[in-house]
């Protein structure tokens, strides 16, 4: 591997706007390390960039929810000798329902992966970007970050956690050529919901869902352009801005009744 080669690593990689963010890198000639937890899914994924875009790819297979994951992490790339000039923070799960009723080991993995994770891959990927004064970093976060979510009340805390945080290293390391930008998509064609169990729900039986390719390239062009911050979609600038001017408890009302299940 060549010592001047630009290599970028996206966890989340092989699915949803994590596929589509490591195809622009690799367009880029960006050579990727990709990180998710099922080794036929990285292993088609890696087959398919290299040939597509004639890039080297890496694939590591972890589960970032686990305390150790994204230590292992770290320590593979090291490994592998390679610095990593761009780091996309993307994978994340959600779960629905009242809280309540939804299961407490589930939600505490939603913690580990959502904001553990992001929190350790950031700060040891960011030491050596500081040290070096070069890099990029892309914080994929939701507009459920900046409003209450009944019915998904753990997820958007996790994404508020990446909101502020973001903000706060973005200014201490302001004085630097490094760049952390963050991405907030809405409602998103994506397995995402599949997941959490919330096919059911309004926004995603009645609503429009976004492409993911486009939500990815709006998160690209940001972070080549070194921004801090881009909220993918127009309606997802307005809900975000309207939010801002109403009372919290009725954002959170509004929310409610756009997340419970379709037809109550």
């Amino acid at each position: 591997m060549a010592a001047n080669s630009k290599y970028a690593l996206i966890t989340g990689a092989t699915s949803g706007i994590g596929y589509e963010l490591a195809k622009l890198l690799a367009q880029d000639q960006y050579h990727l390390i990709i990180v998710a937890r099922h080794p036929a899914e990285l292993s088609a994924r890696a087959a398919e960039f290299k040939q597509q875009y004639g890039v080297d790819v890496i694939t590591l297979e972890q589960d970032l929810a686990k305390p150790e994951g994204p230590f292992k992490v770290y320590e593979a790339v090291k490994a592998q000798g390679v610095n990593v000039e761009v780091l996309v923070n993307n994978a994340g799960q959600g779960q629905y329902g009242q809280f309540v009723d939804t299961d407490i080991d589930r939600e505490l993995e939603i913690v580990d992966l959502n904001i553990k994770a992001y929190l350790v891959l950031t700060k040891l990927f960011l030491k050596d970007m500081v040290t070096r004064n070069a890099g990029k970093i892309l914080m994929v976060s939701s507009i459920g970050g900046e409003l209450p979510g009944p019915w998904q009340a753990v997820y958007h805390a996790t994404k508020a956690f990446v909101s502020t945080f973001t903000e706060a290293i973005q200014n201490e390391i302001k004085d630097t050529d490094v760049t952390i930008t963050k991405l907030l998509p809405g409602v998103t064609d994506t397995d995402f919901f599949n997941k959490a169990d919330m096919e059911e729900a309004k926004m995603v039986k009645e609503g429009s869902k976004a492409d993911p390719a486009e939500v990815a390239r709006d998160g690209y062009q940001a972070l080549m352009a070194g921004k801090a911050e881009i909220i993918s979609g127009l309606k997802n600038k307005v809900m975000v801005a309207a939010s801002k001017l109403m009372p919290d408890s009725l954002v959170a009302e509004n929310m409610q009744q756009q997340a419970k299940p379709s037809g109550q």
